[in-house]
């Protein structure tokens, strides 16, 4: 096992709940800010979605990805860019016929949820290996279409994170590397707590660990009031963690967070196990990142 400890700070989420937080980031350069900052206080990975800067809304707009890697890659920062690409996945049947969207489905082919990876050639993009019910929508991510992104993100060189929600996405997952569509070690982010998916437990947590590759580099993430408690079993049992705005909006009961503040308190958490938070370039040699 190794000592370090890769962190990274999921600075702002796909989910709508902007509303909920004073100070939420928003605009690209609020956005890239908050990456620049969690990295100077511990974290080696940025997760970036983006949004409408006049509406809050989650977006998939190329542009605004590319302003915000632009003032990252700008400002010196070597924190490694892990970009999403699950916008354009959510479906929700249509109240007269059921096989058309309705409202808050965003579905879109494959390679479209690529377009801002192809531009921009971040370190790292997710890779959201299963279909399951994300709170009141549907996340669609069918086989198909999976080996389709996986195959263009190897061709494009960047490190897929490949996200699982529950123990059979797992087991897809296996069957990508199988096939040859994921190269090297495989990076596996377990997302725990997500409303009607996985819980998070240290039994799911346990469980999930054990059906994972031999080789994989593994973090796991638990939203809200399960934030540092995963940090704490990830980091014990070997993984690495992630923090963040898009997972919990509070530091304690009644108390907003900040990114750096959830970063700053998971890297007092992993040092007090006895290990440490990994620099970017440390994580980059473990995860196989091509810094482009």
């Amino acid at each position: 096992m190794s000592n370090e400890v890769i962190l990274t700070c999921a600075v702002s989420g796909g989910h709508n709940n902007q509303a909920k937080h004073p100070d939420y980031p928003i605009t690209p350069q609020h956005i890239a800010n908050d990456c620049i900052d969690a990295a100077k206080a511990g974290a080696a990975i940025a997760h970036i979605h983006v949004r409408d800067p006049d509406t809050g809304i989650r977006s998939g707009d190329p542009t605004l990805f590319r302003e915000v890697v632009e003032r990252v890659r700008d400002s010196g920062s070597e924190v490694l860019i892990n970009l999403t690409t699950s916008e354009g996945a959510r479906f929700s049947p249509g109240e007269v016929d059921a096989g058309i969207g309705g409202p808050g489905t965003t579905l879109i082919q494959p390679l479209d949820r690529l377009h801002h990876i192809e531009e921009l050639r971040p370190d790292i993009c997710t890779l959201d290996v299963g279909t399951f019910n994300f709170g009141e929508t549907i996340f669609v991510n069918t086989p198909a279409h999976l080996r389709i992104m996986a195959k263009r993100i190897q061709e494009l060189g960047v490190k897929p994170e490949i996200e699982v929600f529950e123990p059979g996405h797992i087991m897809f997952a296996h069957k990508l590397i199988e096939e040859g569509l994921i190269d090297g070690a495989p990076m596996f982010q377990l997302c725990l707590g997500i409303p009607h998916a996985s819980p998070a437990t240290a039994e799911i947590l346990s469980v999930m660990k054990i059906l994972l590759p031999t080789n994989a580099n593994w973090s796991a993430f638990g939203i809200s009031r399960f934030e540092f408690s995963i940090v704490a079993q990830a980091a014990g049992q070997g993984g690495n963690c992630r923090v963040g705005l898009e997972d919990n909006l509070y530091l304690n009961k009644g108390e907003f967070a900040s990114n750096v503040l959830l970063v700053e308190r998971a890297v007092r958490i992993i040092r007090e196990i006895g290990r440490e938070p990994a620099t970017p370039a440390q994580a980059a040699e473990r995860l196989g990142v091509n810094r482009q």
